[in-house]
């Protein structure tokens, strides 16, 4: 299908009727936020669109029809959809606007409209993020990740500062490697980004989920169930910051819908405030400000000088408003990172005398575009 016909769906495309069965009980968070009693009454998304950065989607399942617009390839050597044996985009569009014909899988604003930009990898990513924006999306959920030891690259990090230009809040999962290294976690990472911790089904920290200064929220991650690409219901033993981040998608939407002309910085300050701490006191690196509270960010009044460190971080980043001279085709910098593959190790430079001539040499040569290279993972 041509961008313009997708671009035209996106605008005018109607929101489902709301005669929604009972979500399934295994969708805990329904009970934790009070979607039905409390939440929906006020936002159901209506009008809102989410675009979801992620693997193809099955948009012709029960649970999804009519709730998801046609697939757009972000990739520029078209990856096979697994449907069948995987399906991460069609698990997390659910979770966002699931419409529960099928399995009872009801997402968490289910009055949105899901633009799935099929991605893999930082370039491809980095498209996404620009069509998105360019498309009517108001929420970009990208549940995806890549360890990395290095800063937000050049290239994602301006796509995320043109989105977030645009008027767009970008929902980033915080990854599922837990404490057990120092890397860190990309598009995390980047600046402008509200990157979302995971909660187990009690309301504590997941042990799994990435740590970072940059983690600013958390959700639930552990037995959070979706269905897959064949329309299969799962929630035993699945976890991760991936299910964290789709339900804060949803989040936004719903004050998205509520608040057609509150700016983007002003919903993400708006979830920050109302953010319920969780773990340690204070803000920590695994929950951020705490749970996400859909109700009390619908109806809290938030006072204007409540902090947003989000957005303060994007204007410090030296990438906030300047774009490179190779924005246009960001494979230009990356040529030597192949999407979704990295290497498996950090270079280390040999050790004593030798390695300071060699060395010298060596930053010499790759002194232009050289960085370690993360291994792509889904968050």
């Amino acid at each position: 299908m041509g961008l313009a016909v997708v671009a035209t769906l996106v605008l005018t495309s109607p929101s489902p009727a709301l005669a929604l069965p009972k979500p399934r009980k295994e969708l805990y968070w329904f009970n934790w936020w009070e979607l039905e009693e409390k939440v929906w009454p006020i936002s159901t998304g209506k009008g809102v669109t989410v675009a979801v950065i992620d693997g193809e989607v099955n948009r012709d399942l029960p649970d999804l029809q009519n709730a998801v617009l046609p697939n757009v390839n972000m990739d520029e050597v078209r990856v096979k959809p697994k449907r069948e044996s995987g399906g991460h985009g069609t698990a997390m569009s659910a979770l966002i606007v699931g419409q529960g014909h099928g399995t009872g899988m009801v997402g968490v604003a289910p009055g949105a409209r899901v633009l799935p930009l099929t991605a893999h990898g930082p370039i491809s990513w980095s498209r996404g993020l620009r069509y998105a924006s360019d498309h009517g999306a108001k929420v970009i959920n990208m549940s995806v990740g890549a360890e990395t030891f290095q800063p937000c690259l050049p290239e994602v990090q301006e796509a995320v500062s043109y989105a977030v230009k645009r008027d767009a809040v970008v929902v980033v999962s915080a990854g599922n490697e837990g404490r057990r290294a120092d890397w860190r976690s990309e598009p995390a990472n980047c600046a402008g980004v509200l990157a979302v911790g995971g909660l187990d089904g009690y309301v504590k920290p997941w042990s799994g989920s990435t740590p970072g200064e940059y983690v600013m929220a958390a959700a639930p991650a552990v037995e959070a169930g979706s269905i897959d690409g064949g329309g299969r219901f799962e929630w035993r033993g699945h976890a991760g910051t991936s299910q964290a981040a789709a339900l804060t998608s949803g989040v936004v939407a719903l004050i998205r819908s509520k608040y057609p002309k509150m700016s983007a910085r002003e919903v993400v300050q708006r979830i920050l405030a109302t953010s319920k701490d969780v773990g340690k006191p204070g803000w920590d690196d695994v929950t951020g400000y705490g749970l996400v509270r859909p109700y009390r960010a619908l109806v809290d009044k938030v006072p204007a000088n409540a902090p947003n460190p989000i957005y303060g971080r994007l204007e410090r980043s030296p990438q906030s408003g300047l774009q490179s001279p190779h924005s246009a085709n960001p494979s230009t910098n990356l040529a030597k990172r192949r999407e979704g593959k990295a290497s498996e190790k950090p270079w280390i430079p040999w050790n004593g005398v030798l390695a300071g001539l060699i060395g010298g040499v060596m930053v010499g040569a790759f002194a232009i575009g050289w960085r370690l290279l993360p291994r792509n993972r889904r968050a």
